[in-house]
């Protein structure tokens, strides 16, 4: 299967969202790669604990600024 290329989001690195209006806070990271379904990973940093993990980009888009 081919991966159509798709120019990569902008993203706002060092910002912080939650997970909802009411969940966990994490920063923005950088971009990691791209998925078959033409999303993206990005690497987020949660506050609280500190752990880095990957999260896709159309869930990121989707939460609020952390408050």
């Amino acid at each position: 299967m081919s991966l159509a290329l798709i120019e990569p989001p902008v993203l706002a690195q060092g910002k912080i969202k939650s997970f909802g209006v009411f969940g966990p806070k994490y920063e923005v990271g950088n971009l990691l790669r791209q998925l078959a379904d033409g999303d993206w990973m990005v690497r987020i940093k949660l506050l609280e604990s500190g752990e880095e993990t990957e999260y896709c980009y159309s869930h990121l888009i989707n939460d609020p600024e952390a408050r």
